[in-house]
């Protein structure tokens, strides 16, 4: 198999300010006081991803998922290394990236699939299909700005999952929603995985994991801590099997069948 993405000591640095004023920054510097760190969100990371392959990127909160995600998108680039990736990229970064809230969701629907790679013709063709999965009934025409965190859950990622893509990236999209959107949004995933496509998806949920991805890439203070299979991935992040049944069995079934029947 060729790869799909490869990180070569890729590093993101960020510098933490103390201060917002000038004046405060005066006052602390008077007074011998940091007002700022350098930190590397992301310090050294170099692996390799095949194509198909379905990747859980786990790690505690601070460990630097999210900007090496972005990384990966393109959306970042990093301050030493390499990031190279094989086709066009989609995903959900962030719950409602790219939306503009004084739009209706009907347009942003069209600028966030633009933002996405999607030509106007490609939108057209799909524009019944995202709609239906959003299933956000009489609110589409409604601007975005008075949309729950969870309307927008549904529309960003009824979008990102209607590209078509060779790498398909998720930050805890399943963390916003009810249980159905969980659910259906879960099945696409599956269905999106056994297309071919490479997944990179971030999560702290163990079940989804299981269910998901086919190795753990673990992250700790922005290094690589661990990168390998699923069970012992888990068992390296002494995580609890707390959310088991939130996130885990309550979704599907173990043979693969989700009840996708409830109304999101």
């Amino acid at each position: 198999m060729s790869d799909s993405i490869v990180l070569e000591n890729v590093t993101k640095t960020f510098t933490l300010r103390y201060h917002r004023t000038i004046k405060q920054m005066s006052v602390a510097k008077a007074r011998g006081q940091e007002t700022s760190k350098t930190f590397r969100a992301v310090d050294d990371v170099s692996f390799s991803v095949e194509q198909g392959e379905s990747i859980g990127l786990m790690g505690l909160n601070g460990s630097g998922k999210s900007t090496l995600l972005k990384v990966i998108s393109g959306v970042m680039k990093p301050d030493e290394g390499s990031v190279l990736t094989r086709g066009r990229i989609a995903g959900l970064i962030a719950t409602g990236a790219g939306f503009h809230p004084q739009l209706t969701g009907r347009e942003n629907l069209y600028l966030n699939a633009a933002i996405l790679g999607m030509s106007e013709k490609e939108t057209n063709r799909k524009f019944d299909e995202i709609v239906d999965f959003a299933d956000l009934g009489n609110r589409l025409d409604t601007q975005v700005g008075h949309y729950s965190s969870g309307q927008n859950a549904r529309l960003g990622f009824s979008i990102a999952v209607h590209v078509e893509s060779d790498i398909f990236l998720a930050d805890e999209a399943l963390a916003v929603g009810d249980k159905p959107f969980k659910r259906k949004c879960l099945a696409k995933m599956r269905e999106i995985r056994d297309s071919g496509r490479t997944i990179f998806y971030v999560s702290h949920a163990t079940g989804q994991v299981r269910k998901m991805c086919t190795r753990v890439i673990v992250l700790e203070h922005g290094r690589l801590a661990f990168d390998g299979d699923v069970e012992e991935g888990i068992r390296f992040l002494h995580y609890d099997n707390d959310d088991e049944e939130e996130y885990g069995e309550d979704l599907g079934d173990d043979d693969g069948d989700f009840d996708t029947g409830d109304d999101i």
